[in-house]
């Protein structure tokens, strides 16, 4: 029989509502919950410690105590400060007495769970320069800006933490100060704020990394220090090189990036501009160790830069790596003294290698995965 087209439509709603009445329902996945926020600071046994049990903290004792020329007026600090002036330095059994009994060891951690981070080094490098422009001596140390600005937030945002802002005035408005490119590509806005000047510019770039150097003048030596910064982020170059393959990860160093600068004159300078962070300096007697970021000398081959807003500034860290020039591990105590440009992320530290041309041969080759443990007080919370 055939049907009307009435019908035919009628008989096709039905079939269909039959086959969606026999279709279960959709019912939409239970919603996961976001996983519990990674603590930065997690707090361990001794026996956690890769290689504790190996090192002698002598050293670091006398670091810490250095330390504590202004960690004693933190809270929590006060005590341990007191007692690390009482034990007798060179007593290796009473100096790790000290550090097993009145600090818990915090294993460093990523925001993704990880433990694992980079370990780079730092020097105090050895420049020639002069108090006056030369055709040899070209390239100018500046100190800071009359119109650099910096602005601390802390009081309004104190989630901002150690954060800054840097800039100057254009009119009535802040605006960023000059970029790398600004100060140094020919306009010279800093004329007059030259300390002195130095011959070569990719010493003077790794210069501004390092954030110290000791310069020879005609009439003397001098120390210069970070003093400031012009608020911009750091790039490395040594990645562009990698990205642009102009020389493999086995290759990178800073010696190597030295010797690419001189086989490339013509590309150097550009090369330096993609990094718009710049440093200005102060003038220091020269002998002894460069100030970090505590206002206090460093300590050779126990002092690290790290992050402050997960490592303490003053804080003894135990770090775990591989020695820079060859595949044999390098565990040993350190103290947090120090701060850096490019010293940004939780498990992140810069080992501070010295004076000189050997501590540069390290601090040049220096590019290792490394962890850290932080050790804070009995009874201190991270």
């Amino acid at each position: 029989m055939r049907l009307s087209p009435r019908l035919h439509r009628f008989v096709a709603i039905l079939f269909l509502l039959s086959i969606a009445a026999c279709t279960p329902p959709t019912i939409p996945p239970p919603e996961v919950p976001p996983p519990p926020p990674v603590r930065p600071l997690e707090p361990v046994s001794w026996e956690g410690l890769d290689g504790w049990a190996e090192e002698d903290p002598r050293s670091a004792l006398s670091a810490f105590n250095a330390s504590c020329r202004t960690m004693r007026n933190r809270p929590g600090w006060r005590d341990v400060c007191d007692e690390a002036a009482t034990v007798p330095a060179g007593d290796l059994a009473a100096v790790r007495a000290f550090f097993e009994t009145r600090f818990v060891p915090h294993k460093v951690r990523n925001p993704d769970g990880t433990d694992t981070g980079t370990i780079t080094g730092y020097y105090v490098p050895d420049l020639r320069g002069s108090r006056v422009r030369t055709e040899r001596f070209a390239y100018p140390l500046y100190r800071v800006p009359d119109d650099l600005l910096v602005i601390d937030l802390r009081s309004v945002y104190p989630e901002l933490g150690n954060y800054r802002l840097r800039g100057r005035l254009e009119g009535n408005r802040v605006v960023p100060y000059h970029d790398r490119a600004g100060i140094d590509g020919g306009n010279n806005p800093l004329r007059g704020k030259e300390i002195c000047w130095v011959e070569d510019p990719v010493e003077l770039f790794f210069l501004h990394i390092q954030g110290s150097g000791r310069i020879t003048l005609d009439d003397g030596q001098i120390m210069v220090n970070y003093a400031e910064q012009n608020g911009h982020p750091y790039r490395s170059i040594g990645r562009l090189l990698l990205e642009r393959n102009e020389m493999t990860r086995d290759q990178m160093s800073m010696q190597n990036i030295k010797l690419w600068g001189e086989r490339n004159p013509d590309r150097i300078g550009s090369l330096l501009f993609e990094n718009p962070s710049y440093i200005f300096f102060r003038e220091m007697p020269a002998g002894g160790e460069p100030e970090g970021a505590m206002g206090i000398p460093l300590t050779a081959r126990r002092s690290l830069a790290v992050d402050p807003r997960t490592i303490p500034l003053g804080a003894p860290v135990f770090l775990a790596t591989d020695w820079p020039d060859r595949p044999e591990p390098l565990r040993r105590l350190m103290v947090a003294q120090d701060t850096g440009g490019a010293i940004k992320g939780a498990v992140r530290g810069d080992f501070y290698w010295g004076m000189g041309n050997e501590a540069g041969y390290y601090a040049g080759r220096m590019q290792k995965p490394g962890r850290l443990w932080v050790l804070l007080p009995v009874g201190m919370t991270p």
